[in-house]
């Protein structure tokens, strides 16, 4: 049997090996973020997600942590933070899968098939309940406004861009105010 060490390197060696970006965070292999795109036929295809994955240290024998970094509108993913909830990950978990079971399976099934009933974001929720057609609007919408490949580049400055944008705003200054910036 092979250590959970070894274990963890050949796990984010075949996900890096396959069509995954993968982005280590601090040259380990215990944070890393993952290129995830939305799966085909479904509300989420073409959009694009980078996903933070954390490797425990106890990794197969632990399920990793997963969470979305740029936003979603999902029922079972929370809308503040993006940690998922899905009970293979986070409640039965087992040493025999891995990580391309993660991003090939788990997180395509759990676009395809919501769970309103196990609500991480109520408001997705509930509106999946009562109003389907207004929830996969607002899907669509959260996917051309936070799903494109531009906004998983530097997602955490596009996160605060709006507050920045409305404070400028409140404070009258502009970019006249800055050098170096030219008018658009």
């Amino acid at each position: 049997m092979s250590s959970p060490s070894k274990r963890r390197e050949m796990d984010v060696m075949k996900l890096m090996m396959s069509d995954y970006t993968v982005e280590t965070i601090n040259d380990g292999l215990s944070e890393f973020n993952v290129e995830f795109h939305g799966p085909k036929e479904s509300l989420y295809e073409g959009g694009v997600w980078k996903v933070r994955v954390e490797l425990p240290d106890a990794y197969p024998y632990k399920s990793p942590s997963i969470g979305f970094v740029n936003k979603i509108f999902h029922p079972n993913v929370d809308e503040l933070s993006g940690s998922v909830c899905l009970d293979v990950i986070n409640q039965s978990w087992s040493p025999m899968f891995d990580l391309l079971n993660v991003f090939e399976v788990f997180l395509p099934q759990l676009l395809l098939y919501p769970n309103a009933s196990d609500p991480l974001n109520g408001d997705a929720a509930s509106l999946m309940m009562k109003d389907k057609k207004l929830y996969d609007q607002k899907v669509r919408e959260y996917c051309e406004r936070y799903a494109k490949k531009e906004n998983i580049t530097n997602s955490t400055a596009d996160e605060d861009s709006d507050e920045e944008e409305m404070s400028e705003e409140e404070s009258g200054s502009s970019d006249d105010d800055i050098a170096g910036h030219a008018d658009p």
